[in-house]
């Protein structure tokens, strides 16, 4: 159930952190942008800030996202 989670949460942070960079992708690469941001962001924000729960999985997650995104478009230009 957790990884139905992940993808669920993944995709909704992806498709979220594509559109807050105005970045045209299709399906996959956004649920993968979406499942990267919440492995990364989600388990920086829980370790950082302890904070449990759904809402602070989403936020870490559209946060996580962001940055790989910022990553990706500045470093493979």
């Amino acid at each position: 159930m957790h990884i139905v989670w992940l993808i669920i949460v993944g995709a909704a942070a992806g498709f979220l952190a594509t559109r807050m960079m105005r970045m045209e992708t299709g399906i996959l690469p956004t649920i993968a942008i979406g499942i990267g941001g919440a492995l990364i962001g989600g388990l920086v924000l829980r370790f950082l800030l302890t904070m449990t729960g759904l809402l602070a999985g989403l936020v870490g997650a559209v946060l996580g996202a962001l940055l790989l995104i910022w990553v990706w478009q500045t470093f493979m230009r």
